[in-house]
């Protein structure tokens, strides 16, 4: 059923986790640095939002369009919009975790473990979204490995995010990151099997999305969102001072 992936389909993928993260680490550090509790909640939710969907939600659904299938395959709307509210609630989640007060390291393991596990919750709706004739089964040692990939380098990038604050160190967590949101998608589509039942779900009252109009609106959407962050990072850097 699925025979292949196209290669410049999965570096697409690993370009828009690593742009889409770049994004977020920036603001991330506007996190630690914010003065005002209004520039920290800012930070925090755009931040959020860059991260879940822009580096995760888009990467996965650009990584499906990847993957040849000579199935007719869809998309139920209701369950591909519950995943980005998945990926968008837990980022914004553990960043505010991670915000709330003076860094410390203590925070970072369940910061990381809360993002890997809305990583692969995002992932795993997604795959829940898909209409084809055919069920999906797992591998539950392989969705493991999977899930703590996410976790151990989500941890990895941002300790280097809020240790690390010059420019090519928020690359390399960004590339750390990208690392972590692609490591899980393809170990997570490895630990899937796919049995052929000659019967196509019926989408939910939403409606359905063809692969190929997805992926456009994907890439449109994490367009406008990594755009979006970037954005507000450059207006917090050059904000006027506040008044001592």
């Amino acid at each position: 059923m699925f025979d292949q992936y196209s290669i410049p389909l999965v570096i697409l993928s690993y370009c828009i986790s690593v742009l889409g993260s770049f994004a977020a680490l920036q603001l991330v550090t506007g996190i630690s640095e914010a003065v005002i509790k209004a520039d920290r909640l800012r930070a925090i939710l755009f931040a959020g939002l860059a991260m879940g969907g822009g580096a995760i939600w888009s990467m996965h659904f650009v990584g499906m369009m990847a993957l040849k299938s000579h199935m007719p395959m869809s998309y139920d709307v209701l369950q591909t919009v519950l995943s980005v509210v998945i990926a968008v609630a837990a980022c914004t989640g553990g960043l505010a975790i991670l915000g709330s007060g003076r860094f410390t390291i203590d925070k970072l393991l369940p910061t990381s473990i809360l993002m890997g596990i809305g990583v692969a919750g995002m992932h795993y709706m997604g795959m829940e979204a898909m209409l084809m004739p055919a069920s999906i089964e797992y591998n539950l040692n392989i969705l493991i490995i999977s899930v703590v990939i996410a976790v151990v380098a989500a941890f990895a990038a941002l300790w280097m995010a809020f240790h690390l604050h010059g420019i090519w160190q928020k690359l390399g967590s960004a590339l750390i990151m990208g690392v972590a949101v692609c490591g899980m998608h393809y170990t997570g589509m490895a630990a899937a099997t796919y049995r052929h039942t000659g019967v196509v779900p019926e989408s939910g009252f939403a409606g359905a999305l063809s692969g190929d109009h997805l992926g456009g609106v994907t890439i449109v959407i994490s367009v406008a969102i990594i755009a979006m962050a970037l954005r507000v990072n450059h207006w917090y850097r050059n904000r006027p001072a506040v008044p001592a």
